[in-house]
């Protein structure tokens, strides 16, 4: 059973989207699964704003879903320290708040939450406690894959509201239909949410020169120009439509994360980014490629590899091979047409797999219920 306790999430938005929507998520699951009081603050609350509607990109204060979110200014206005403090993906806590922690004469719990991997020292590190300078203690909380790691965030109903969609053809009509989209029977649907990708016009060659059809599905983000220039334009705006031989292409505005798992949902093969966007096309149950934020001296390609590692390990050479090409491919930024080709060969298996791989994760538990229980073990 969970203790009521409080909490402070910490999150510097990084790189666009995917560091405030991991914590946000955390934040309202942490409140409405587990009871917690948590407040997040944020320093940059205007791209906060775009994630959930409503939001005031001013206010130093302001509440939604029952999380308490706050500006995180470069003046800091000082605050009670939590039960519970997650500085989230190694952002520093202001000195002034350490501080508070060490002369409160309380035990606090402090946690760095690390950036997924799938790498095989994860899971000898979750958990570690590294004593700081200053004699308080923290934590080093790894989500992950395996049994040993924090998991992923997943809500206590996703799949329960994702089969129900899945298997519910209306749903996914009516969601469509919001945004002006009709999609041909028969029409293979997929999903475009990238960085800055030279894979992506081979990508949309070969789709345009399918003897199946494509519906191509782009939220507004920065792959956008790509596609663009593929179409031989200056610029893309949601509500453009574009066909091409097989090949249909319309652009979408920006979603909400609700809106988001919904897209994933609807498509036969989603091409995701970063780490929100990665987990949440897993839980999709959909064969997906993840074009991984890259880092230096290539540092990302021992992430990458890792994680196929993993996802590969039950599945047939023969799709775990074209699988395999098309992600190198797509994150090489050259030879996706080629690669793509494989991939129809064996979109039954992959498919089946994709399936198997969410039930696998559910089995590893969730990354709140994590927290929350390692916190209980911990008192």
């Amino acid at each position: 059973m969970s203790v009521k306790a409080s909490w402070d999430i910490f999150c510097v938005v990084v790189d666009n989207y995917g560091d405030i929507g991991v914590t946000w998520r955390l934040a309202r699951q942490l409140v409405a699964e587990h009871g917690q009081c948590v407040r997040l603050w944020v320093d940059d609350l205007a791209t906060f704003a775009r994630l959930c509607p409503g939001t005031s990109a001013t206010a130093g204060q302001q509440w939604h879903e029952g999380v308490e979110v706050r500006h995180w200014s470069p003046e800091w206005s000082g605050a009670e320290p939590a039960d519970i403090v997650i500085e989230a993906f190694a952002c520093q806590l202001p000195a002034a708040y350490i501080e508070a922690m060490e002369a409160s004469g309380r035990r606090i719990l402090w946690l760095n939450l690390e950036y997924l991997s799938a790498e095989d020292w994860v899971v000898g590190c979750h958990a570690l406690p590294s004593m700081q300078p200053n004699g308080l203690q923290k934590y080093f909380f790894f989500p992950g894959f395996e049994q040993g790691t924090g998991g992923l965030i997943r809500e206590g109903d996703l799949l329960a509201r994702r089969e129900a969609f899945q298997n519910d053809s209306t749903l996914r009509e009516a969601f469509l239909h919001g945004f002006d989209l009709n999609v041909q029977p028969g029409a293979r649907l997929l999903s475009l949410f990238a960085y800055e990708n030279p894979a992506v016009a081979g990508w949309l060659d070969a789709l345009t020169a399918d003897r199946r059809s494509s519906h191509l599905l782009v939220p507004e983000g920065r792959v956008l120009a790509d596609v663009a220039h593929w179409l031989g334009l200056e610029q893309l705006s949601a509500g453009d439509r574009h066909v091409r031989g097989a090949l249909q292409i319309d652009v979408l505005p920006f979603m909400t994360q609700n809106q988001y798992d919904m897209l994933l949902w609807c498509c036969d093969f989603n091409a995701v980014r970063g780490e929100e966007s990665f987990i949440r096309a897993q839980w999709a149950g959909r064969p997906l490629v993840w074009h991984i934020y890259p880092q230096e001296e290539d540092a990302h390609w021992d992430k990458l590899n890792a994680f196929l590692d993993l996802y590969l390990r039950d599945l047939a050479p023969g799709p775990a091979g074209a699988l395999r090409n098309f992600w190198y491919a797509w994150n090489a930024g050259e030879g996706s047409a080629a690669a793509w080709s494989s991939i129809l060969e064996h979109e039954a298996e992959l498919n089946a797999h994709a399936e198997r791989w969410t039930h696998k994760q559910v089995a590893n538990g969730d990354l709140a219920g994590k927290l929350v229980f390692f916190y209980t073990d911990w008192l």
